[in-house]
């Protein structure tokens, strides 16, 4: 077997100007979650705050555990859990409105 040592790989170096952007981002887009908690959008404020909380999602992963400089078996393995939850998700929605409720 090779043996790989940590040089081999490619070094990726964030700033720390792009570390404290995306903080800012994640706090203003919390920001934005609570500010819509406190609004009553009707049922677009489970859907704001869903879309809300994914965008927080995705850049913590691209940023903070690095994922944007990975490969692309890594991104598989980091997406398909995705797929599974959107498959979940429409399953019990396919499930809840074919029910017949018998009086």
């Amino acid at each position: 077997m090779a043996s790989h040592s940590h040089s081999d790989k490619h070094e990726h170096i964030t700033t720390y100007k792009t570390y404290f952007i995306v903080w800012a981002v994640l706090m203003v887009l919390t920001v934005i979650t609570v500010y819509v908690s406190y609004v009553d959008f009707g049922a677009l404020n489970v859907v704001i705050a869903m879309g809300v909380a994914s965008i927080k999602a995705a850049a913590v992963a691209l940023f903070f555990m690095h994922l944007k400089f990975e490969d692309s078996i890594t991104w598989v393995f980091a997406l398909f859990p995705l797929g599974l939850l959107f498959l979940l998700i429409t399953m019990t929605f396919v499930d809840t409105f074919t029910r017949v409720v018998i009086p």
